[in-house]
C-alpha cells in the first residue's frame, strides 16, 4: 500500500509539475522550431510528431496548434491520420492517469451536484463521450482528465473519441495544410480556401445540429400536467421575464423561474438536472424553444418544450399560482 501511494505521489508531482512548465511556457514555445525539427527527422518524421502530440495532450499543449502543424507537415490525408490517432493515444493515457491517481479517492469523496454529475455522465457512457468530442463543451485536455474519474468504459472512451473527433481533426488538419499553400504559393489556393472555409462553417453548425437531435419532442400540455400530478422528477423551466412570471397568467407551482435572456450566463443553477428531464415553458413555445435549443446545445440529455405553454395551461384551465 505504501509503495503504491509513493508511486501515485510520484507519478502525479510529475504530471502536474510538467503541465505547470507547460501551461507557464505556453506562449513561448515555438511552433515553426517544432516544425523544422520534425522535418529534419526525415522517416521519422511522423513518428516523432505523433510522439510529441501524445506528449503535449497529456501535458495541455495547445492541441489546435498540433493539429494545423500536422496539415501542414503531411497533407491532408496522412495528416489527419496522424493528428487523430496521435490525440486519441494522448487522449486515453490522461484518461488511465486521472483514472489511477485519483478516480477511487473522489468517489469516495465526492456527493452533491459533482456526485449527481459524474452519475449522469457515466449512465449516458459513450454516448456522452460522442457528443463531448463531436460539440466541445471543455477543453480537450481538461476533459480528457475528467472522464478519467468516471467509470465509462476505457474500450467505450476510445472508440468514441477516434470516431467521432474525426470530423473536426479533419477539418483543422485541412487548415493547416491551406495555410501552408498560401505561404508557398500552391495551386488551386481558391478552391481549396473556399473548401476550407465551406468545412469550417460545418463543424460550426456542429452544435446546433446535435442540439436538434439532443433536444426531445415537444410535450403537450395535458402530458405535462400528467407529469407533475405523477411526481415524475422533472424540471419544469418557465423562460419568461421576472413580470410575465408573477402576471396576468401567473406560473405553474413548482416551475423554475429563469429567464431566457439570463439562461446562459446561470446554467450552472440548473445542472443538477444535466442529466434528467428538463420542460421548457413560456406564453407560446418561442422563447422555450430557443431554451431548449439552448440546454441540449450545452449537453443536457432530456429537453422537452411544452407546446403553446402558458397560453394552453390556462386554456384548460389548470391551476396557477
Amino acid at each position: 500500500m505504501i509503495k503504491n501511494n509513493l508511486w501515485k505521489f510520484l507519478i502525479s508531482t510529475f504530471i502536474v509539475a510538467g503541465i505547470t512548465i507547460v501551461l507557464s511556457y505556453r506562449e513561448q514555445l515555438d511552433a515553426i522550431a517544432i516544425q523544422s525539427w520534425i522535418e529534419e527527422a526525415g522517416n521519422a518524421a511522423p513518428i516523432l510528431f505523433m510522439f510529441i502530440y501524445i506528449v503535449g495532450t497529456v501535458f495541455f499543449f495547445p492541441g489546435t496548434v498540433l493539429t494545423l502543424l500536422g496539415g501542414a507537415l503531411f497533407g491532408p490525408v496522412l495528416g489527419t491520420f496522424y493528428n487523430l490517432t496521435a490525440a486519441t493515444i494522448g487522449a486515453m493515457l490522461s484518461f488511465l492517469i486521472s483514472r489511477y491517481l485519483v478516480s477511487s479517492w473522489v468517489e469516495k469523496k465526492t456527493g452533491g451536484r459533482l456526485k449527481q454529475l459524474i452519475n449522469g455522465v457515466e449512465n449516458e457512457g459513450w454516448r456522452f463521450v460522442a457528443f463531448t468530442r463531436l460539440v466541445p463543451l471543455f477543453p480537450f485536455n481538461l476533459l480528457n482528465y475528467g472522464l478519467g474519474l468516471t467509470k465509462i468504459k476505457f474500450s467505450h472512451y476510445g472508440i468514441a473519441t477516434y470516431i467521432f473527433m474525426l470530423p473536426g481533426a479533419f477539418v483543422f488538419t485541412y487548415l493547416g495544410y491551406i495555410g501552408k499553400e498560401a505561404a508557398t504559393g500552391g495551386e488551386g489556393l481558391v478552391q481549396k480556401t473556399m473548401l476550407a472555409l465551406a468545412l469550417l462553417g460545418l463543424v460550426a453548425f456542429l452544435p446546433r445540429l446535435i442540439g436538434s437531435v439532443r433536444k426531445g419532442e415537444m410535450l403537450n400540455i395535458v402530458n405535462l400536467k400528467q407529469r407533475i400530478d405523477a411526481g415524475d422528477d422533472i424540471l419544469l423551466l418557465d423562460v419568461r421575464t421576472a413580470e410575465d412570471y408573477v402576471g396576468e397568467q401567473g406560473h405553474i407551482a413548482g416551475s423554475v423561474l429563469l429567464p431566457l435572456e439570463e439562461l446562459e450566463q446561470r446554467i450552472d443553477e440548473i445542472d443538477d438536472y444535466y442529466e434528467k428531464t428538463v420542460v421548457t415553458i413560456c406564453r407560446t413555445d418561442r422563447k422555450s424553444s430557443k431554451a431548449a435549443q439552448l440546454l441540449a446545445e450545452k449537453g443536457f440529455a432530456d429537453v422537452h418544450v411544452a407546446k403553446m405553454g402558458m397560453t394552453d395551461w390556462i386554456k384548460k384551465r389548470y391551476p396557477v399560482e
